[in-house]
């Protein structure tokens, strides 16, 4: 399936892909690109929306950012009441225009549209029973094996093979599915990846985070429970399973960097919970220092919540340049010395002659944390102290988010103090585990943390040498 899109310092994981879908209202096309441009964050690789209007099932898809891909014109293409979209970055299947989604086909069920968030862990077994079965795939994407599943089925109705499909699979999925008009939205048993549902007037609308609804002005009615499968029709959702008993997954690091600050996901305001995460940041690892500067724009709320809770002002130390799309070409080597300058500038009179404490919500690499740490100290800085809102990241996601492998990681094999003097910092501190999970109100029993704790839940027995041997976890 898909993630997507590089945040301002560049060295993160590549956000999660994200799905929207409207049934019951007549310019439906239109409001899924309003939602997709509201979820952008989730992914800037590509987008696409698929549309029925009673008869046909049209489509467009392509290589870029949502506002790039569709106008008027396009939208005028895509007529109907009913419609789905998604913005994608890979996790799963190579970068091109056959793995954008959504996955559109037309079978014995029905017209079939289908956009994915998350990623199946036994898609590779899957994937050669049906192509041995005769199945030809189109894409690289584990999304597509969700389609041939479906119309492969031998149940009796079109509920009973949807169910039986969503069966097979294994891992996280956050879907938004229209066939031949009917839109079904469900989620994996575990919860991974987040899915709401909300209402426009009459019309249905799912989204993979809530500021999708508030752009379009939709109220939220509740989330997709984990496991639960519905199809949106009528005043209330019809359950065609209702949501599993638990133990869940959720996916802390929705809170910690993948959703926006405005959106509600789990049950919780994600900007406050950040705030908070920063508190306990700043009483975990408190500095002598004399100003508080956040990384742009996903370490604000941690940064904000540092500086209450230590009664440090919080300064703007750092700017961003948010005009740097994924089409900014580089200039020749001779000349690309100004690495991560061109996403991230210092205020020199904001930092010159203090000692910064500066709030990043995770390192991946350390490339980036470097860069920046050693920006700060060039327009003055007497000292940086860095702060992480998470603990350190030591291994691969296989939930729906490009993480690099385990030895590209740099907490994987150093300690932090190595890390410190590898970004040159003058202290690092990392939020604990305990500490992060204790700021949200989610027990911590039902999140995942695979990627701090090594903890993986969910591993399908046939691929489990293999991915982790691949790994190296």
């Amino acid at each position: 399936m898909a993630v997507g899109g590089v945040s301002a310092a560049g060295d993160k994981f590549h956000d999660e892909c994200g799905v929207c879908a409207v049934l019951g209202h007549a310019d439906a096309s239109n409001l899924v690109y309003l939602g997709l441009y509201a979820l952008q964050h989730r992914g800037q690789e590509s987008a696409g929306i698929a549309a029925f209007d009673g008869h046909e099932l049209r489509h467009r898809k392509a290589m870029g950012y949502v506002a790039d891909i569709f106008d008027r014109e396009v939208l005028a293409g895509l007529p109907g009441s009913v419609a789905v979209g998604h913005v994608r970055y890979a996790t799963a299947g190579n970068s091109n225009l056959a793995n954008a989604q959504p996955v559109v086909a037309k079978t014995h069920r029905g017209r079939v549209a289908l956009a994915h968030n998350g990623n199946l862990v036994n898609a590779l077994r899957l994937r050669r029973e049906l192509e041995r079965q005769g199945a030809i795939f189109q894409s690289t994407s584990d999304s597509e094996v969700f389609l041939h599943l479906l119309a492969r089925s031998r149940a009796s109705t079109l509920e009973l093979a949807l169910l039986e499909t969503l069966d097979a699979a294994v891992g996280a999925w956050s879907l938004a599915v229209i066939v031949d008009g009917r839109l079904f939205a469900a989620r994996d048993p575990h919860g991974f990846r987040p899915l709401v549902l909300g209402r426009l007037g009459e019309a249905w609308v799912v989204a993979s985070e809530t500021c999708a609804f508030d752009l379009i002005e939709a109220r939220t009615v509740r989330e997709v429970g984990p496991g639960e499968v519905v199809e949106l029709a009528g005043e209330e959702p019809r359950v065609l399973r209702p949501p599993a008993p638990g133990p869940f997954a959720h996916c802390v690091f929705e809170h910690v960097y993948f959703a926006r600050p405005d959106s509600r996901i789990f049950g919780e305001d994600v900007g406050p919970a950040r705030e908070r995460l920063g508190e306990r940041l700043a009483a975990e690892h408190p500095a002598v220092a004399d100003i508080v500067v956040a990384v742009p724009d996903s370490g604000v709320p941690a940064a904000l919540g540092y500086a209450r809770a230590s009664g440090l002002p919080f300064v703007l130390g750092l700017v961003r340049n948010h005009y740097v799309g994924r089409t900014f070409i580089e200039p020749r080597q001779s000349i690309r010395h100004f690495g991560v300058k061109v996403k991230l500038n210092p205020v020199r009179s904001a930092v010159a002659g203090r000692r910064v404490v500066l709030v990043d919500d995770s390192i991946v690499r350390g490339t980036t944390s470097r860069k920046i740490v050693m920006m700060l100290k060039a327009a003055g800085a007497k000292e940086v102290h860095l702060r992480i809102s998470s603990p350190p990241t030591t291994g691969p996601c296989f939930y729906g988010i490009d993480t690099p492998e385990r030895r590209e990681l740099i907490a994987a094999s150093q300690s932090v103090e190595e890390i410190r003097a590898f970004v040159g910092a003058d202290s690092l501190g990392y939020l604990s585990e305990a500490g992060m999970l204790a700021c949200l109100a989610t027990p911590p029993s039902n999140f995942c943390t695979a990627c701090f704790s090594g903890n993986y839940r969910v591993l399908d027995e046939a691929e489990r040498a293999g991915v982790v041997a691949k790994d190296e976890r």
